[in-house]
């Protein structure tokens, strides 16, 4: 089932969401698999998240992948069917029901609303946690029931880090553990048991407080904007996304890769919904619960794993997102599932009955599944058919214009990006893709401006501060440029493009006074290492600062290894300049050459 829905992703590209800061466009992904990398994984924030695992997968999949998105695709969809199996195997030992564990994890494999969280390279981090969350939920059971315990504790916890290291989401494993003690493993009776239970899960707290960290810490420089939104509206949006998700849950039409978030705009009908089934659900759990356990653990389960992402502390522009319920909604099936199997327990009818609801609801969200599939197959696709479900979506318009972009037509990017703008003015991203877009039309001083705006929104974006140091350069203010850079790498000391560019100033100026070939050399090794030794660019800087310093052999030796790479990349035109330089440095004479549309990243 689940690759008969997902496995035509396997012959979809990345996208431009967010792909290429999770892969195709991160130096440091691109160099593969090292030592260094691992390293970097660990002590880097990577989009603005910490999640070395994740970090450490992606570069696993360019070591034996390349750039050829449907090995990617085929991780995702793997990593999801181990968690389809785990969920089945690790809730049947948990209730002893195989038939309805089969049912739950069935409506895991194939819901519409986890087709984002598989189908997105980007979202690696949801399914690759998700493993280590039920082999968490696995290893506890065997904790509980088996010897040796201490061993199976080892275990639960050494999962436990590894799913927070995958995503931090699973800050509330602790609870869902003391859930699942209560029902079905039935080790809560009374307030001693509870205790009990609490003080034995202390040192998986401790794991989850030390990720709660690590992800304050990344996650302030993602807030953005939208964190300044006051908290009633915060509130108010947290309320009706409950509502918002069950309803998606059993009604999942409408998807959208994005929903934007609606600041003051709820009515107040749809608030007052959210609040009245988050606390009607809630009391009726608990007034039930002796009679039907399992709808007190299924219940707050779904909330208490939901409570991370429900939109109280803001990251990001949306108002919800449909990656959010991959997790959490798994309690939500349990209830819906344990509660039709005891409702019709009595009746002559009831395996009939429930085989036949099961495989036309199963059947039903397949073919759901499998349309909303299809909306992931290019980016021009799901950004059109994410403004199709929001309009008015700023980011869907931005998507869609970088799609145009690329395929060349920019008068209708630049006509997107601006339409993305009046929505949202103080969009960074945006106008820093606007900024592209207008070096594309030849308006470099419009396209300054905008990177200045974007800088001036979001400090710490080291790509606008690249973009804008090299137009300034371009238009002659050396000084201006060489400082947006040293900017960048205030914010990343491991900027490869900022690195390569200073020393391509700092090589290649035709000013001697500007000009420190020791010091090119250094700041250009570095940049190379960052990206793998590989990046024909890179190495085109390095061997120009290996010239100005005299070392010619040196320079080209390593202009020969940067003409290979781009021939591989079939970069015909800087293999081309490559091979003159080399002339150049055979006539033992150093660059002399600033002309940094083709050194520095600009479109």
């Amino acid at each position: 089932m689940t690759w008969a829905v997902f496995g035509q992703t396997l012959r979809y590209p990345f996208v431009n969401y967010d792909d290429g800061t999770y892969v195709y466009g991160n130096p440091a992904i691109l160099g593969g698999l090292s030592l260094r990398s691992v390293a970097w994984a660990f002590t880097h924030i990577h989009s603005q998240n910490w999640h070395p695992l994740t970090t450490i997968s992606h570069m696993l999949d360019v070591q034996w992948f390349g750039l050829k998105a449907g090995g990617h695709h085929f991780v995702n969809v793997l990593l999801h069917t181990a968690g389809v199996l785990l969920l089945f195997f690790v809730l049947r030992a948990l209730t002893g029901a195989t038939w309805r564990s089969a049912f739950v994890a069935a409506l895991f494999a194939i819901h519409p609303l986890h087709v984002e969280s598989v189908a997105w390279i980007a979202e690696r981090k949801d399914v690759l946690s998700g493993v280590f969350f039920f082999l968490t939920l696995g290893a506890y059971a065997r904790y509980v029931r088996s010897e040796p315990r201490v061993l199976c504790y080892s275990v639960t916890a050494i999962m436990l880090l590894l799913g927070l290291l995958s995503k931090p989401m699973l800050v509330s494993t602790p609870i869902i553990l003391l859930l699942l003690d209560y029902w079905p493993l039935g080790r809560i009776n009374d307030g001693r048991t509870l205790r009990r239970a609490m003080v034995e899960k202390l040192p998986l707290v401790v794991l989850v407080a030390g990720s709660c960290v690590a992800t304050i810490l990344a996650q302030k420089e993602a807030t953005g904007s939208a964190a300044d939104l006051p908290l009633p509206w915060r509130l108010q949006n947290a309320a009706a996304s409950f509502a918002i998700y069950i309803g998606q849950m059993f009604w999942p039409a409408r998807l959208s890769v994005f929903y934007p978030h609606p600041e003051n705009a709820l009515p107040m009908w749809e608030i007052a919904l959210g609040l009245s089934l988050l606390v009607g659900l809630t009391l009726l759990a608990f007034l039930t619960r002796k009679r039907h356990p399992s709808i007190l653990t299924g219940w707050l389960w779904y909330v208490v794993m939901m409570a991370p992402v429900i939109g109280i502390v803001q990251v990001g522009l949306q108002g919800h997102a449909d990656r959010y319920t991959y997790l959490p909604q798994i309690g939500l099936y349990v209830i819906v599932t344990w509660a039709a199997a005891e409702l019709v327990q009595k009746s002559r009818l009831r395996i009939i009955g429930l085989t036949t609801c099961a495989v036309a609801v199963l059947v039903a969200l397949g073919l759901s599944a499998w349309r909303q599939v299809t909306y992931w197959k290019e980016s021009e696709t799901l950004w059109t058919r994410a403004l199709a479900v929001t309009p008015n979506s700023d980011v869907a318009l931005g998507g869609l214009g970088g799609v145009l972009l690329e395929a060349g037509n920019v008068d209708g990017a630049i006509a997107r990006f601006q339409s993305a703008l009046r929505i949202r003015p103080d969009n960074s991203e945006v106008h820093s893709a606007l900024a592209e877009a207008l070096m594309r039309n030849g308006q470099a001083q419009e396209a300054a401006s905008h990177w200045e705006k974007a800088v001036a929104l979001q400090p710490e974006d080291v790509q606008a501060r690249d973009k804008l140091g090299a137009v300034l350069v371009q238009q002659g203010r050396l000084s201006d440029g060489l400082a947006q850079w040293r900017a960048s790498l205030k914010y990343n000391r491991d900027d490869a493009n900022a690195l390569s560019n200073i020393a391509w100033v700092l090589a290649a100026a035709a000013d001697a006074s500007t000009r420190d070939g020791m010091q090119a050399v250094e700041l250009a090794r570095h940049a190379s290492r960052i990206a793998g030794e590989r990046d024909p660019l890179i190495l085109r800087t390095l061997a120009a600062a290996q010239a100005e310093t005299g070392d010619f052999s040196s320079a080209i030796e390593t202009a020969w290894r940067g003409a290979h790479y781009a021939a591989e990349q079939h970069n015909a035109f800087l293999t081309d300049e490559l091979r003159r330089n080399i002339t150049l440095y055979e006539q033992k004479t150093p660059l002399r050459d600033l002309s940094l549309r083709n050194s520095a990243r600009l479109p």
